[in-house]
C-alpha cells in the first residue's frame, strides 16, 4: 500500500479519536469510515494490526460470501464493540449475495410455492 495513503488514513484517525468529546458536544454519531478498494495482495490488511495497538481498537473481520440476510448483517453490526474497526473482505461478492436474496424472496413471495 502506497506509503503516502498509509499516513494520510493514519493522521484523519488520529485526529478523529482526539476529537471524540467534540462529536458528543456538537450531537454527531462518533464514527469513521474508509474504502480502500485495491487488488487482492497489495497490502490494504498488512498494517491494520498497527491500529488497535496505537487506539486499543478491536478489529472485526466481516466475509459477506457468508451472510444470507440483511437481518444477520445487522445483528452482526449491533454485536461489534464501539471502539471497533470492520474489515469488509471480498465486497465484489455483494452482488451473489444481492441475487441470492432476491431469489429467495421471489420465491417466498410467489403463492404457488407457498402450496396456493
Amino acid at each position: 500500500m502506497d506509503l503516502e495513503l498509509k499516513k494520510k488514513i493514519l493522521n484523519d484517525l488520529d485526529r478523529f479519536v482526539r476529537r471524540r468529546e467534540y462529536y458528543r458536544r456538537i450531537g454527531k454519531t462518533w464514527k469513521r469510515g474508509y474504502l480502500l478498494y485495491r487488488p487482492t495482495g497489495t497490502g490494504k490488511q498488512a498494517w491494520l494490526p498497527q491500529w488497535p495497538k496505537t487506539w486499543n481498537f478491536d478489529i472485526y473481520n466481516l466475509e459477506l460470501s457468508r451472510l444470507h440476510s440483511n437481518a444477520e448483517l445487522r445483528r452482526l453490526l449491533v454485536d461489534t464493540t464501539n471502539q471497533s474497526i470492520l474489515v469488509v473482505e471480498d465486497t465484489d461478492c455483494t452482488t451473489k449475495l444481492q441475487d441470492r436474496m432476491s431469489e429467495t424472496r421471489t420465491t417466498s413471495m410467489n403463492p404457488l410455492s407457498m402450496g396456493y
